[in-house]
């Protein structure tokens, strides 16, 4: 019976030691809470640490560092609390924050897992299907959005993800159905609108795109990317002075931008506005050197000033330092060269201008008819012409009819001397 007594004493105490050491750690977690109410969170930081390590010390001090953005502490404290204890919101909490600091794969790790225990969580699965699609995995983004669809069919964002996984996918009908439907749920979505115009722009199909262009520039008319969109359209249909209204406004929303420069100064160029198109075309230099359609601008002004010796710099320069097709480039180079009478610089120029671009037929015509005026052997330049009647026959009924001339000339000039030409 003394020993049953005994035993029940100790019970007792072990419990009132618990109810205390609750109460204490309880009162030291309220003190805690308001250092940080007031701003002290060092002291209270100074407080945890003193404190025995548990998974409510942990998380206080997790969330202590999230509130100030540290982000990387404060993954470190969820993750041992979660050591600890697995518990749900911490869990939620650990995940967005991998996302926030672009632990992309973590993130999915933790957010698939709870998706799969609580199906019902929306707001995780949403998260789930966007990290899937910044990891490149669209066809698992797909299968989120439908399933977030079919729990919520009024969400305009399901679709609009949905069509961006289907654009990774190259699906471009999927794709574009994805937006609408995006649109029909939500006639404000400027990036479902601004998406559908450039879908449509990208096929040409120009009332649909007009369309959307307009929508969406209706709801934000400081769009940049839609007005870019209008302005490219504008320039297409050579409504210069039109494109340069718009031009001069988004350059007072985003100064110094390379595409609003160049632009600028090509509306002006075709309105034969030179010095205005040259003011900025340097302006579009002094942004990016290394643009060399930009030199390729400013030889088209020196050339059609007549200022030969200018223009054959520029092209060179832009020949030079291009890293694309540039073809265009060396054909002007060619044509200013004539210009300066330096047939053979041309016959060079016009050459590689047909070896950057084997489609170019307007080139290889070039060198075919400056190679027979500057060589002796006609024989270089029947060469070329065979070379462009077997390529471009049907390309430039035009030019094909005075290539067969020039064959025929050239097969008559050979045969008197007792040579016949294949």
């Amino acid at each position: 019976m003394k020993l049953y007594l005994m035993k029940k004493k100790i019970v007792i105490i072990i419990f009132i030691i618990g109810i205390i050491k609750v109460e204490a750690q309880t009162s030291t977690f309220k003190s805690i809470d308001d250092l940080i109410n007031i701003g002290r969170y060092k002291k209270a930081l100074i407080s945890l640490k003193k404190m025995p390590e548990t998974f409510l010390s942990h998380k206080k001090t997790a969330s202590i560092y999230e509130s100030i953005d540290d982000t990387k502490l404060a993954i470190m404290y969820y993750e041992k609390a979660l050591i600890i204890k697995d518990d749900y919101m911490t869990r939620v909490k650990l995940g967005k924050l991998y996302k926030k600091r672009k632990y992309l794969h973590k993130a999915i790790i933790i957010f698939k897992d709870i998706v799969t225990k609580d199906p019902g969580n929306l707001l995780i699965s949403y998260q789930l299907g966007k990290l899937y699609l910044q990891v490149k995995k669209p066809k698992k983004a797909i299968a989120i959005f439908k399933k977030l669809i079919n729990k919520d069919d009024s969400n305009a964002n399901y679709y609009y993800y949905k069509g961006l996984a289907y654009k990774i996918l190259k699906k471009r009908d999927l794709k574009i159905n994805s937006f609408l439907k995006a649109y029909k749920k939500d006639k404000t979505h400027l990036k479902a609108i601004e998406l559908l115009a450039r879908s449509y722009t990208s096929l040409r199909y120009k009332d649909s795109a007009r369309m959307f262009i307009d929508k969406g520039l209706q709801i934000n008319p400081n769009h940049i990317k839609l007005n870019k969109l209008k302005i490219n359209n504008l320039y297409r249909a050579k409504k210069y002075i039109d494109a340069i209204q718009l031009l001069q406004k988004i350059d007072s929303l985003e100064q110094n931008e390379l595409y609003t420069q160049k632009m600028l100064g090509r509306s002006f160029y075709n309105l034969k506005k030179y010095d205005e198109a040259k003011k900025y075309f340097n302006k579009a230099k002094r942004i990016d050197r290394s643009d060399y359609k930009i030199y390729g601008y400013l030889g088209d002004i020196a050339f059609d000033q007549k200022n030969y010796e200018e223009a054959s710099l520029g092209y060179m320069y832009a020949a030079f330092i291009g890293k694309e097709l540039r073809d265009s480039e060396y054909y002007k180079l060619a044509r200013t060269y004539e210009e300066l009478n330096k047939p053979k610089q041309a016959i060079k120029a016009y050459g590689n201008a047909v070896k950057e671009n084997y489609k170019n037929h307007k080139a290889l015509y070039q060198l075919a008819t400056v190679s027979e005026n500057y060589y002796k052997n006609k024989k270089i330049a029947y060469k070329h012409y065979k070379n462009y009647m077997n390529r471009f026959e049907m390309k430039d009924s035009i030019l094909s009819v005075q290539v067969k001339r020039r064959i025929i000339e050239i097969k008559k000039f050979y045969f008197k001397k007792g040579e016949v030409l294949d």
